[in-house]
């Protein structure tokens, strides 16, 4: 292997470090302790699983957190009456409701009802306007795209004139992350599955973003040599050699595409340990506003 490991959980700590600091340094001037809330609706246990985490995480930096659970069959009226409560307290800098919300709620009404100012997950519909607006900054950027351009920098890559490919075009992922490599004067194509000759526009890429969720889909060939590769995929893969009967890959085939690539994420390892720093960054940032 020959590629420069992208160390995310090692990036991620360096800013959970400084917001930790910036919290102490704003309860230290007398300004309220930044405060972030969580609504859980039903019992997804992944859900449930990243909801804990995030908590976890508001705990070791310093930053109070409100957990909200919700039965699945709560209403529409309901979730979004809780949205507007949180809207309302000046405890509660950032309101993370955790998707995908269950069947017969609407989510695109549930995201526009949470104030641009405590969006710090970066997705209500002004703040991505915003960001796909020339001249135009958002109050917040979406957690794990703003996590991917961190990794990128920090490894060493010119984003400016490069020749960046997104695979993958989820409003969660693939567009921000293609947005903000726009913004970063990069020339940016987004690829999906109805996309031409899929593995030579990937393999001009000199930043190769992969986002698509099919496990380990980018193989060793579809990488430019050189290349940086970041690999926002987890997929879970059948493996009896395992405790837990799986594997945890990415949407790379990382053994080979390191082979080639000049720079790569591991997974896991790399941009997930991002995206939750990047949200206690976020709920910070919103709490220095506010006082």
């Amino acid at each position: 292997m020959t590629a420069q490991i992208i160390d995310g959980k090692a990036i991620a700590a360096e800013l959970r470090k400084d917001v930790a600091a910036g919290v102490e340094e704003l309860v230290a001037a007398g300004k309220p302790r930044p405060g972030l809330a969580t609504v859980l609706v039903g019992e997804n246990p992944a859900s449930q699983t990243y909801v804990r985490g995030k908590q976890k995480a508001c705990a070791e930096v310093g930053i109070e957190s409100f957990g909200h659970t919700l039965p699945a069959d709560t209403s529409q009226e309901e979730l979004e009456s809780l949205v507007k409560e949180l809207n309302a307290d000046p405890k509660v800098h950032g309101i993370l409701v955790q998707l995908p919300l269950p069947p017969g709620l609407d989510e695109e009404k549930v995201l526009n009802a949470i104030s641009i100012e405590k969006d710090v997950d970066g997705f209500h519909p002004i703040n991505i306007g915003r960001l796909a607006q020339k001249g135009r900054e958002p109050l917040f950027v979406p957690c794990t795209p703003a996590g991917v351009i961190k990794l990128l920098k920090k490894a060493g890559a010119t984003l400016e004139g490069a020749n960046a490919v997104v695979l993958g075009r989820s409003n969660i992922v693939g567009m921000p992350a293609a947005l903000l490599l726009v913004k970063e004067n990069a020339t940016v194509t987004i690829c999906h599955s109805r996309t031409k000759n899929l593995k030579d526009v990937c393999r001009a890429a000199d930043i190769l973003i992969v986002a698509i969720g099919r496990a380990e889909m980018v193989r060793k060939d579809w990488v430019k040599p050189g290349a940086y590769v970041i690999d926002v995929g987890m997929n879970r893969v059948d493996d009896a050699s395992k405790k837990r009967g799986y594997r945890l890959v990415g949407d790379v085939a990382y053994e080979e595409a390191a082979e080639v690539a000049g720079a790569i994420t591991p997974v896991p390892g790399g941009v997930g340990p991002m995206t939750i720093a990047g949200l206690l960054w976020n709920t910070l940032r919103s709490a220095k506003r506010a006082s």
